[in-house]
């Protein structure tokens, strides 16, 4: 039977701030190869001979982002499903399972996962596949390789007749103090819990709805309402806003007697912390992973990633530095998970550097502050081919608009005119106008802003094709 994969993208990956942020999260970043982790991701189950498209399940802000992700990699999927509001994972799951239909083998696998042994990932998949079939909800336990404090463990249990490689869970565990994680590490019973599952979707929505029927119901009726957008499926906000906000762990896999377990190693890590990002760089002689315009003199075991300038470091060891272009981040590498202490004094200061990077990306292309004070804000606009921004007006401030490359086609009023590179638009304050890209090459253009309000809740929309309001 053929494997629909089910890829989950709604975190906000706050743990590699300042490189991952919640408008830009670390599964959409290239973060240990040139594809990003969704992309890697997606890679991973497109063989058509064992996989059918998978359904990609995120919230609502990255959906022109993920999109255009897959559009990246010429794959397609069988649904963009839309989280109208954050509920953990098993609600996801189980919108996911009833858009498969009852028969369906679902893999359920979190898109900001790095795998490193290909061969191995798609071998525990079959194994798993024949455990399924005989009605078991199925996670994959990763070969411990350390006394890893950061993850949960599964204890495994006895083999499963007529599925062979699968073992019955004996136990969840939590997170391990140091010496307990030692001793599980000696004991051979022990497996990392990867937060992967396969199972059939009837019998995934059977037993979830033995622990959690008001959760079935809402996202039951939240599928049912579901509506289509674009190339999306909207499920419907108020009845999913009922589903209790559970993890697929917490709700159902660790209180099922039908829980099973594939032991493998895949050379598997969440990319949880900068810590692990480390251990699966490509490294220099001396244990450093310098990414970007990096000097480094006298400096082990570290990592080091430059965004948008030079960074140069002496005498280092064990520490973690990244500079993007509006924020610089040390930590040692031992403290990497600690780096919830600056996201809360951040979030408590209502920082802007914790949601978005400066530049903000948009379904039509991106733009990026490059200068502002009282009064005037100046951005550069990247605008894709064929790709235009919405009919809208300002109350509140006046544009001008310089082409640097690619032709600009400007609505203004009743006006409908062309610029190519050294032309320049005014757009008076209240006029109803748009930005578009009629060519093939990327358009380029410099936007300055004047006025007494610059906030991007100054617009007023009057037609969007891409169904914004």
């Amino acid at each position: 039977m053929t494997i629909r994969p089910v890829i989950l993208s709604g975190g906000s990956g706050t743990r590699l701030w300042p490189l991952s942020r919640a408008a830009y999260p670390k599964q959409l970043m290239p973060l240990v190869s040139d594809r990003s982790l969704l992309q890697e991701t997606v890679e991973r189950v497109a063989d058509p001979t064992a996989f059918a498209p998978p359904i990609l399940v995120c919230n609502d802000e990255h959906r022109f982002l993920v999109a255009e992700q897959l559009r990246g990699l010429g794959r397609k999927v069988e649904a963009i499903l839309l989280e109208p509001m954050a509920r953990n994972t098993a609600p996801a799951v189980a919108a996911a399972a009833m858009l498969a239909g009852p028969e369906a083998l679902i893999l359920v696998l979190p898109s900001d996962h790095y795998i490193a042994k290909k061969e191995k990932f798609l071998a525990a998949v079959e194994k798993a596949a024949g455990a399924a079939a005989l009605g078991k909800l199925v996670t994959f336990g990763i070969e411990p390789t350390g006394p890893e404090t950061g993850y949960g463990y599964i204890r495994k249990g006895a083999a499963i007749a007529g599925a062979p490689g699968c073992h019955a869970v004996a136990a969840f565990v939590e997170k391990p103090d140091v010496a307990t994680a030692e001793r599980y590490l000696a004991s051979g019973e022990y497996l990392w819990n990867g937060g992967m599952f396969l199972f059939r979707a009837d019998r995934l929505l059977e037993e979830l709805g033995r622990f959690e029927p008001a959760m079935v119901a809402a996202v039951r009726k939240a599928v049912a309402g579901a509506r289509q957008d674009l190339d999306f499926t909207r499920l419907d906000k108020e009845a999913f806003a009922e589903a209790p906000s559970r993890s697929i762990d917490y709700a159902l896999m660790e209180k099922t007697g039908e829980a099973a377990v594939v032991p493998v190693d895949m050379g598997w890590t969440d990319v949880g912390s900068w810590a692990s990002l480390w251990d699966v760089a490509e490294k220099d002689a001396a244990g450093n992973a310098l990414i970007g315009d990096v000097l480094a003199a006298d400096v082990k075991n570290s990592y080091i990633r430059s965004e948008s300038r030079l960074v140069a470091a002496i005498g280092l060891e064990n520490i973690v530095l990244v500079e993007t272009v509006d924020a610089v981040m040390a930590v040692s590498r031992e403290r990497a998970q600690d780096l919830r202490l600056i996201i809360d004094r951040l979030q408590a200061a209502d920082r802007g550097e914790r949601l978005s990077h400066r530049r903000v990306y948009r379904p039509w292309g991106s733009y990026e502050t490059v200068d502002l004070d009282k009064g005037f804000q100046v951005k550069r606009l990247i605008v894709n081919p064929g790709a235009r921004l919405s009919l809208q007006k300002h109350a509140r401030r006046a544009e001008h608009w310089v082409v640097v490359r690619g032709t600009a086609r400007v609505t203004r009023d009743r006006d409908v005119f062309d610029l190519v590179a050294n032309q320049s638009a005014y757009i008076p304050l209240g006029a109803t106008h748009r930005l578009e890209n009629p060519g093939t090459e990327t358009l380029h253009l410099i936007e300055v802003q004047s006025g007494d309000y610059l906030g991007e809740d100054d617009i007023v929309r009057i037609e969007d094709s891409y169904g914004r309001v």
